[in-house]
């Protein structure tokens, strides 16, 4: 518990969103795909590498109204420096049923970026709100990169299924355990739900 506020202490006072921003292109590849995850090979290590925190996402959003803006935060929480450290940021829900539906198509997500002074729009290929954030290649020990986000829903996000939704960030590092390279990930960010207006 000292910890966590510890780091809910660094994560007030150790800003590093400029450099975040300023540091890596927003193409900046992520870690090799194929690596495993660090839980996947047993590293209890990587499980405990981030403390996470965000606030803004209200439970319930109408689509078809203004941008909902918050903020997520990601602090080392661990005695090394992460390395190889990217950020990406998404609006989804989760589909358990077939016939649901992602409302990822449905949304707008933005990040600030504070050395443009403006928001920068996060948008795959397929259509999906999602992308990668500028960040850090390295985030030592109780650092943390805050992240300041907004996002919206489309007024014609059908409304005919129930939406299991979040909307976030996640760190993500190269690590090494008993000598093969794998990746772990932190998620900072909200769950809500779609409201008819």
């Amino acid at each position: 518990m000292n910890l966590r506020r510890a780091l809910s202490v660094s994560a007030a006072t150790a800003v590093l969103l400029p450099v975040a921003v300023a540091v890596a292109p927003a193409s900046q590849a992520a870690p090799a795909a194929e690596m495993p995850s660090c839980s996947d090979i047993g590293d209890p290590y990587g499980a405990n590498a981030f403390v996470n925190r965000s606030f803004g996402v209200p439970k319930t959003v109408t689509p078809g109204t203004d941008w909902t803006t918050y903020t997520a935060t990601l602090s080392n929480a661990s005695a090394k420096e992460l390395k190889s450290f990217t950020i990406s940021a998404e609006v989804l829900s989760y589909v358990y049923n077939e016939g649901e539906r992602d409302l990822s198509p449905y949304s707008d997500l933005q990040y600030w970026d504070t050395s443009q002074r403006a928001w920068k729009t996060l948008r795959q290929a397929d259509g999906d709100a999602r992308g990668s954030v500028p960040a850090p290649k390295t985030l030592k020990p109780r650092e943390s990169v805050h992240v300041q986000l907004r996002f919206r829903l489309h007024k014609d996000l059908p409304m005919n299924q129930t939406y299991d939704a979040f909307t976030g960030i996640t760190g993500t590092f190269v690590d090494r355990y008993q000598g093969t390279d794998c990746t772990v990930n932190g998620v900072a960010g909200g769950g809500f739900s779609p409201v008819k207006g």
